[in-house]
């Protein structure tokens, strides 16, 4: 009997065993990271900000686009969504990631929407969510014509059942909603979106904003030691004069 071994996913752990299959986790499925740069853009940005702010924890782990299986045994049973977060985990790289081995599904998962995802994104994904325990799911449109008004919406786990989030609005017209898993505002800010940390009242910055703020601070503070290095020559050398004329200092 000649058994198709491509496709290994379609069968369950007995037949896996039966025929002596070893169980094996692709770590890719085939799909795009995005369908196009308005969903490249946010998802770089989101995992960028993220891996920054979070980068000094050694248990929170910040992916996006990564094979999670959710089920041993059972290859088919996979998600990867956009953007996800999990708490009490490493906090290193990953080629996929098996819920029954980490002990944690994902904490916050946020989906980039795009026409060819969006009715699974709101529809088998978001109560796909809701089964593994994520307590907090986001969707974003970066384009504002795939679902309604506001183009960010979120959901909080209340006794195992979605439940929409509040929403604040801002003075720009946008919106704000508060993620508990992260501490992090996510604000709709000139038809995009932000991360805002309420204690600091400021935006998060990505890699490359905080290293070009680091060296700008940096340059600042040499151009300062050099005015004082150059101030403090100026006074030794009026000094200098000073005691030249047999004056007394």
């Amino acid at each position: 009997m000649m058994i198709d071994r491509t496709l290994p996913s379609i069968l369950t752990p007995e037949e896996y065993e039966i025929f002596g299959i070893p169980i094996e986790y692709p770590e890719s499925d085939g799909e795009p990271l995005a369908e196009s740069d308005f969903q490249l853009a946010w998802i770089v940005y989101l995992l960028n900000v993220l891996g920054y702010y979070f980068r000094q924890r050694d248990d929170v782990y910040v992916a996006g686009n990564l094979l999670i299986y959710y089920e041993e045994g059972m290859p088919s049973s996979r998600v990867a969504p956009d953007v996800f977060v999990i708490m009490g985990v490493g906090n290193h790289k990953r080629k996929t990631y098996k819920v029954w081995e980490e002990g944690q599904a994902p904490h916050f998962i946020l989906e980039v929407l795009s026409p060819s995802t969006v009715s699974k994104d709101r529809g088998e994904k978001k109560g796909l969510y809701e089964l593994l325990g994520v307590q907090e799911y986001f969707m974003f449109d970066p384009v504002g014509d795939l679902i309604s008004p506001p183009s960010l919406k979120g959901h909080q786990l209340v006794d195992g059942l979605y439940q929409p989030m509040p929403s604040t609005s801002l003075p720009d017209d946008g919106i704000a909603l508060k993620s508990t898993v992260l501490g992090l505002e996510l604000r709709t800010k000139d038809d995009g979106l932000r991360l805002y940390n309420s204690q600091t009242e400021q935006y998060l910055l990505t890699y490359e904003e905080a290293e070009s703020a680091r060296a700008d601070a940096e340059a600042r503070i040499a151009e300062a030691e050099s005015a004082r290095t150059d101030a403090e020559a100026r006074i030794a050398e009026l000094e200098a004069r000073l005691r030249d004329l047999g004056e007394e200092i």
